[in-house]
């Protein structure tokens, strides 16, 4: 309500006796939408801030300021050393007209969705305009409140005073305001107009989830302020808004990273069991290549198929396809490799099904612990963010300023090379010495870089699904089971006359994972 019309009405002669014999010092933006005025009177400044958004007007009345030395734009220069006659409200408007001896004007018009700054050097001079694109603005015009609008408007009271609000709404209907007949309701409407015009005092409350600041007792009252002290009161709300607006914005950041990181490990967890569900539940390859064995004799040189009894199912008979173009042995060989690997893989998804299980439970227990954070100190919330290395700036810039594949796990980024030469460049240029380096062992593939964090070493959840991705993008993407190969960069060197994405690695360790990209969802 503090760019509401009855604040301004409250706000315009108390800023016209404090900014007597002021002049404009200085004018300027160093932020979208910000206009900032520094107002001079000897010794004595004035400052004046106001965010001109389509998101929401916001006037602020710092008693300092410190202009930054980049990102600053000079603003109306015509207005430099212009002195305050008088700052007057627009009649039943949302619009501060600060007007100048010279002649000159300033109109701040609060509208929410089209905010902007007005100003005319002489009364018929060129009007030059904050924000340029709201052309209609040039010829912005007090209208006021037209007599006789309760006549034109006998059967809706709200109607005919359009700057009441939502929080003089709210406060009409616990007065009854509803189901009263028109003639109370009228009444009820200029009783409240006359406590806007006159109020007691200036609330800063809790309505609807928001903090406002009001001339109404209405809502959860939180503060109140003398009547006479707009801009005291403007001074203790604007900074325990923005706290506020800061803390709900990146309380809602975190919450929505914990859930997702709870989300992506429950599902990866789901998928693992089924994966090992199926293993545990099929007829595995060392059952098969025991069968070929037993019945060596049974098969005829270059079969492609041969019944036998099945001993490990109630001796059923079972068809078992072969190759004709290899012996049976060989088959059979094949397959105890493919068993041994499939051993290793039920082994490696019971773990990594625990370990997500884990992530996903430590996530909701944070979860918990954030919601039981003192509600709406931003210091301990952002300690506890901190703490548990859950801080934005520890987030890496957007994917769409690098020319790879670009993944985030946990505050880590995890970059992807797209080819050969995008993979020289990865590794050559955008890796450091101490990033981790990994690729699919012995066959062609994308180099695979995860980003170091200043003092926290990679987790294993982080290096597992970047090893993955190596796999992934890689020649062994269909098989079972992928050995990875990873390294700090430092140990990776490019030989002279090396074709694009060759290298030589030295101290390489190796990693076994499943072929997959763990940040698709199904």
């Amino acid at each position: 309500m503090h760019t509401n019309y009855y604040f301004l009405r409250q706000l315009a002669p108390v800023l016209t006796r404090q900014l007597a014999g002021y002049r404009v010092a200085t004018c300027f933006s160093q932020e979208k939408d910000e206009l900032v005025l520094g107002l001079m009177n000897g010794g004595a400044e004035f400052w004046l801030k106001v965010t001109l958004a389509a998101a929401g007007c916001l006037i602020a009345l710092p008693e300092s300021f410190h202009r930054a030395r980049q990102n600053s734009v000079d603003l109306l220069p015509e207005l430099l050393g212009q002195e305050v006659e008088v700052v007057a409200a627009w009649p039943q408007d949302r619009v501060l007209e600060f007007r100048f001896k010279s002649g000159a004007t300033l109109a701040l018009k609060l509208y929410s969705t089209r905010p902007n700054a007005v100003f005319r050097l002489q009364p018929d001079a060129p009007v030059q305009l904050f924000h340029q694109r709201y052309v209609a603005d040039a010829d912005l015009d007090p209208v006021g409140f037209k007599a006789g609008a309760e006549d034109n408007l006998p059967t809706n009271p709200l109607k005919a005073y359009p700057s009441l609000g939502d929080l003089a709404t709210a406060y009409l209907r616990t007065r009854g305001y509803d189901p009263a007949p028109l003639e109370t309701k009228w009444e009820l409407v200029r009783q409240v107009v006359q406590e806007l015009e006159e109020p007691t005092a200036l609330y800063i409350v809790r309505f609807e989830g928001r903090t406002r600041l009001s001339l109404l007792p209405v809502g959860e009252i939180e503060l109140t302020l003398p009547a006479d002290d707009s801009i005291g009161a403007l001074r203790r709300f604007v900074p325990l808004l923005l706290n506020r607006r800061a803390y709900e914005a990146e309380l809602r950041q975190v919450r929505a990273l914990l859930e997702k990181r709870a989300d992506e490990a429950v599902t990866a967890a789901q998928h693992a069991r089924r994966r090992l569900h199926a293993l545990e539940n099929t007829v595995g390859y060392r059952q098969t290549a025991d069968l070929i064995m037993a019945h060596l004799s049974q098969i005829p040189a270059g079969a492609a198929q041969v019944e036998v009894v099945d001993f490990y199912q109630d001796n059923q008979p079972r068809l078992i396809k072969l190759k004709p173009t290899e012996t049976p042995q060989r088959t059979a060989q094949n397959l105890y490799r493919k068993a041994k690997n499939q051993q290793r893989e039920t082994q490696e998804l019971g773990a990594r099904a625990e370990r997500r299980e884990t992530e996903a439970l430590h996530a909701l227990e944070q979860l918990e612990e954030l919601a039981a954070l003192p509600p709406g100190e931003l210091r301990p919330f952002r300690q506890w963010r901190k703490q548990h290395a859950l801080d934005p700036a520890t987030l890496a810039k957007p994917s769409q300023e690098l020319p790879f594949k670009v993944f985030e796990d946990s505050g880590f980024t995890i970059l992807v090379g797209r080819n050969a030469q995008n993979n020289d460049l990865l590794t050559q240029r955008y890796a450091h010495k101490d990033d981790l380096w990994l690729h699919a062992k012995d066959v062609t593939g994308s180099h695979v870089v995860i980003r170091q964090r200043p003092g926290q070493p990679v987790p294993a959840p982080v290096l597992e699904r970047a090893a993955q991705l190596a796999a992934w993008y890689s020649r062994r993407q269909n098989d079972t089971l992928c050995p990875v190969t990873y390294t700090p960069k430092k140990f990776v060197r490019k030989p002279k006359g090396a074709q694009p994405g060759q290298v030589l690695v030295e101290r390489e360790k190796v990693l076994l994972v499943t072929p997959a990209n763990p940040f698709e969802r199904e």
